[in-house]
């Protein structure tokens, strides 16, 4: 199979292929590694390739994707015998000692592995860009980031060495990186995709796994293999009532759908992503849907201080674990991701807990508007990318946060109010995105535009719990009216 053919297909069409012989899996394994070596030397999106062991991985005959290559990301979707680093020095001796549910299902389904993509360090922030792995770049424009924390797994399927690759979202980590690299990225409901056998509800049910396609339907085919409980999960949320993959093939009923395009946070939103969510608009209504400005009614502030404090505690919490199970050292850790780490030890547990109570009134809120609404609609975004390295930490800052913690200024800091600005400053430029992770909604990043430049676009829907099957009729609606897998053969050239 040769690689511009390869490039053709989406994850459905090449288990089609190979199921009807006209292809076999290992000749597809052999145009995604070509297309690998073609381009991941400018991209930087796998971080730990695994290409001989690809190519003899055995596949199950009657899986849903055969033969089918796929990423799997460097954080959470542990790989039986390999390492999962989270991007982190500190965990570069991680060895899996059995494979995630997330992995195991997809092994099942016949996905065969090509290694693993980059991710910032324990997937805290909007670019990748570790200290172990360097940075990761955008397909579009390899002066730009993909995003994070999910951008290696975004650069690589924009790029066409995998049709889907593994990702996951604890406030934003899967619509970001759909966003910035012009994919289609569906962050499911809490509880639909196990986050077993390592964790019961990962970052304490805002973060979910999934996977970022070029295409609505693999994304569908994708929940169909991944989803439903596993033994000991917290709580089993019910199935849908067919397979999704069938479902999305359903035309959305007549939706109401409330806009709103202002930043949760009072940070600027660029005039592209605005423009991209009122074209859509005008797109959902000309196709029969009732679209108005509306929004659900919360403390922007208060959501942002809620979930910074996510980090607080899921950073101090695997920094001991690296610590006391792989020797980790404090200069194994990133500056920023020591500073979290402190800033956990330091805040009281009443105010941990408090927080973490208080993400009931953003459901609430929330649940209030899905009352009148089927569904929400605003950019995934607030900005478009930034330049690889425009996001690292000042000088100065770092002087002051090296100041902090040879002082062990924590308490200090927390009582400074100096909290707030760093929530504010950190989703500065992807306000939109933490809402769902904190109620456990269900929201998508849809590829809608592109701008002058050539830089794609995401809008993003929103939905009730449970709620996945309308928004991927939706978007398959979208991907009809406004195509969007042609874009991708601009890249051939580009990269």
């Amino acid at each position: 199979m040769k690689q511009s053919e390869y490039l053709r297909y989406d994850a459905v069409a090449l288990a089609d292929l190979i199921r009807r012989n006209e292809v076999s899996a290992r000749q597809v394994c052999e145009a995604a590694i070509e297309r690998a070596e073609a381009v991941n030397g400018r991209l930087n999106a796998i971080c730990h390739p695994q290409f001989s062991e690809a190519l003899g991985q055995a596949c199950p005959p009657d899986g849903t994707f055969s033969g089918v290559p796929m990423l799997l990301k460097d954080l959470a979707q542990e790989q039986q015998g390999h390492p999962c680093t989270f991007g982190s020095h500190g965990l570069k001796n991680n060895i899996a000692p059995q494979d995630s549910e997330f992995v195991r299902r997809a092994r099942a389904a016949g996905l065969v592995f090509l290694g693993r993509t980059a991710t910032p360090e324990f997937g805290l922030k909007a670019v990748t860009e570790s200290k172990l792995w360097g940075a990761s770049r955008n397909p579009w424009n390899a002066d730009l980031t993909p995003g994070g924390s999910s951008g290696g797994s975004a650069a690589a399927v924009a790029a066409g060495i995998v049709p889907v690759a593994g990702a996951n979202d604890g406030g934003g980590s899967i619509r970001i990186p759909a966003a910035y690299n012009g994919l289609f990225g569906l962050k499911p409901s809490r509880g639909l995709i196990s986050s077993g056998p390592f964790v019961g509800e990962a970052w304490t049910g805002a973060s979910t796994d999934h996977v970022v396609t070029r295409t609505v339907r693999d994304s569908a085919a994708m929940l169909d293999v991944l989803s439903g409980p596993a033994v000991g999960d917290p709580f089993v949320i019910a199935p849908p009532s067919a397979p999704y993959a069938e479902l999305m093939q359903q035309a959305p009923r007549r939706l109401r759908i409330g806009v709103f395009t202002a930043s949760p946070y009072d940070t600027d939103v660029a005039p592209e992503c605005v423009e991209a969510v009122e074209t859509t608009a005008r797109l959902l209504e000309s196709l029969g849907h009732d679209v108005e400005y509306a929004r659900p009614e919360f403390d922007g502030m208060a959501l942002a201080r809620c979930y910074l404090g996510i980090y607080f505690g899921e950073v101090s919490t695997l920094m001991d674990r690296a610590k006391n199970e792989f020797g980790a050292r404090d200069g194994d850790f990133e500056l920023d991701t020591r500073l979290l780490a402190m800033l956990g030890r330091s805040m009281p547990l009443p105010d941990y807990v408090r927080r973490r109570q208080q993400w009931n009134d953003f459901a609430r809120a929330l649940g209030a508007f899905f009352q009148g609404y089927d569904m929400y609609l605003c950019p995934t975004a607030g900005q478009l990318p930034a330049k690889i390295g425009e996001l690292d930490t000042p000088g100065h800052l770092q002087l002051a946060a090296r100041l902090m913690l040879m002082l062990r200024a924590g308490n200090l800091v927390h009582r400074s109010g100096q909290v707030d600005q760093m929530a504010l400053e950190s989703l500065a430029r992807t306000p939109f995105t933490q809402l769902a992770n904190l109620t456990g909604t269900p929201a998508m990043s849809v590829p809608m535009a592109w701008t002058n430049s050539g830089l794609p676009v995401g809008i993003q829907f929103g939905a009730p719990h449970g709620d996945e099957a309308t928004l991927l009729q939706l978007a398959a609606q979208l991907e009809e009216a406004s195509p969007w897998f042609g874009r991708y053969e601009q890249l051939e050239t580009k990269i």
